[in-house]
């Protein structure tokens, strides 16, 4: 029996109206329909000892409390596992529960058993969202940062035993700072303008600046590679990789970025590739939790709860650019 007309109009209005208060709550939204990412006062890095942190005991080091399907904890996994700094900095995965729309500490951390606990237990006000990246001093019970660009260049300066790899040298810096100015906004908070966009309008235009960054990135890798900023990796190409490897598994099929993929940006597709065979970078990348937290956890662009199949990470790290 066919449905009557009416009721379709009336039951395609109902569930726009709910689907815009969900949207709401999810990420909200500016009056042309442009998703504005939720802000909170962010934490200051105080000056720390490093000769300090380097005597301390085993229990008594920094956590860095990450999850693994977020990617703006990854960029500072990134800058750990690069800096081998395992000896100075403990890492902590909290894990997303969808039920409950917030981070879990498993096992608590001084029986805190939510990321909200810690940050409370920690003396962080209520004004604090509990994001991940934070960087926890047990020792004094403080948050020392929950920002993951000033926590990366922090972790580059950290001190350590041994040699690691200099990921903002002076040269760099403006280089560095113009790389982060363009691919912030269109490109790691683009793919969410595109995915959270309350109407045809306000995606068409985060999708348009999107690839349009994408091809200033082709570009200049072309010329100027194989790095975003020449001859040697620095915190440019680490804070593009989390969103780039995360591609064809969540941003093109859950948040509709799929105009090109990326295998028609050749330079793009080599320089990802590079960027995961360095040592430890595989290991920050799990394609089944990415998939599993933003198709499990974002009703409302999943209402229906289903995580698809997609490729195998390592399947597209490890292939050649198709040409054409």
């Amino acid at each position: 029996m066919s449905i009557p007309p009416v009721v379709v109009t009336a039951a395609r209005l109902g569930w726009r109206w709910q689907w815009q208060r969900l949207m709401g709550g999810l990420g909200p939204a500016d009056g042309a329909g442009n998703y504005i990412r939720p802000t909170s006062d962010p934490l200051t890095p105080p000056a720390l000892n490093p000769e300090e942190l380097l005597q301390r005991s085993a229990g008594q080091r920094p956590m860095l409390v990450i999850g693994r399907s977020c990617p703006w904890a990854h960029r500072t996994w990134l800058v750990h596992q690069l800096r081998h700094l395992h000896d100075s900095v403990t890492l902590v995965m909290a894990r997303a529960d969808h039920n409950a729309g917030r981070w879990a500490l498993t096992p608590a951390w001084e029986e805190c058993e939510t990321l909200l606990e810690l940050y409370r237990h920690c003396g962080a006000p209520p004004s604090y969202r509990a994001t991940v990246p934070v960087l926890v001093d047990p020792k004094t019970r403080t948050l020392l940062g929950n920002d993951s660009a000033p926590l990366v260049d922090l972790l580059n300066r950290w001190p350590q035993r041994g040699s690691a790899p200099e990921l903002a040298p002076p040269e760099s810096t403006d280089k560095i700072e113009s790389w982060q100015q363009l691919l912030q906004p269109a490109v790691n908070d683009g793919v969410y303008r595109c995915g959270f966009a309350r109407n045809q309008a306000a995606y068409d235009r985060a999708e348009a600046a999107l690839f349009a960054a994408l091809g200033a990135v082709e570009q200049s890798l072309e010329s100027n590679g194989p790095w975003l900023c020449g001859a040697s990796l620095t915190l440019a190409d680490v804070r593009l990789f989390p969103t780039l490897i995360r591609w064809e598994l969540v941003y093109a099929p859950l948040f509709g970025c799929s105009r090109r993929p990326l295998w028609h940006y050749p330079n793009l597709w080599d320089w990802r590739q590079r960027l995961y065979a360095l040592p430890g970078v595989a290991d920050t990348c799990d394609g089944d939790a990415w998939r599993h937290d933003y198709f499990g956890a974002l009703f409302p662009l999943n209402p229906g709860g289903i995580v698809p199949a997609g490729p195998n990470l390592s399947t597209l790290v490890n292939s050649k650019a198709a040409s054409g």
